[in-house]
């Protein structure tokens, strides 16, 4: 059975970072401890279609503060206290983009964050594809299974996130159902001690009796 620290091993390394053809992709799973904030930069190209993707996998109340910054400090994205979003943009200003996650507001619960930041335009599966020209029938089929298998991609990283998710709620779960068992344990036996103590106090101790002697 998979432990919280073994899942989030687990994340850390298969969600590295990913560069694939044209398209500049950042996809990682990381701790966001309390009392910090944690931002990652990203160079996007003008007029390309970036992607900001982002979800509490546990902690607290499985929420984040999150904030997107373009190449002036300019304020591109806000969200407060939010489990999941997806936003989607057209670059406008060439330059360094910042995705910042903040935690500040929580005392003492870590959070586990996945984020997938990628802009650009993926090339082409056919040379010169990007002119106007008519696909055979194996051509066509082969861009709609690549497009499909983009899709089955995408939502097998969403289950795969809800299924840790859901995984390590449970454990927490678990954990505070067995915390619980043993201090109800531990009253029972103070109780049920106290009682037979109470109860001897009741009766006095006739352990010495007085006797009679005879002559």
């Amino acid at each position: 059975m998979f432990s919280k620290h073994n899942v989030l091993s687990i994340f850390i390394i298969c969600h590295s970072a990913i560069v694939m053809t044209s398209i500049q992709a950042a996809e990682l799973t990381f701790e966001l401890p309390d009392k910090r904030k944690d931002c990652f930069y990203e160079t996007l190209e003008l007029n390309s279609k970036a992607h900001l993707e982002f979800q509490v996998i546990s902690g607290g109340n499985y929420d984040v503060d999150v904030q997107l910054f373009g190449p002036s400090d300019e304020s591109v994205y806000t969200g407060q206290k939010k489990q999941y979003d997806s936003y989607h943009f057209t670059v406008e200003k060439a330059g360094v983009y910042k995705a910042c996650f903040s935690n500040e507001f929580s005392t003492f619960t870590h959070k586990l964050v996945y984020i997938d930041f990628s802009s650009g335009k993926e090339k082409p599966l056919v040379a010169g594809d990007d002119k106007p020209s008519v696909h055979s029938q194996l051509e066509t089929s082969a861009m709609a299974i690549h497009e499909s298998l983009k899709v089955v991609t995408d939502y097998q990283t969403h289950f795969r996130l809800n299924e840790a998710s859901g995984r390590m709620f449970a454990e927490d779960l678990n954990d505070r159902v067995s915390l619980w068992s043993v201090l109800e344990s531990v009253v029972i036996v103070i109780i049920g001690v106290s009682e037979v103590l109470v109860l001897r106090s009741f009766f006095p101790d006739r352990k010495h009796g007085t006797g009679t002697s005879g002559i």
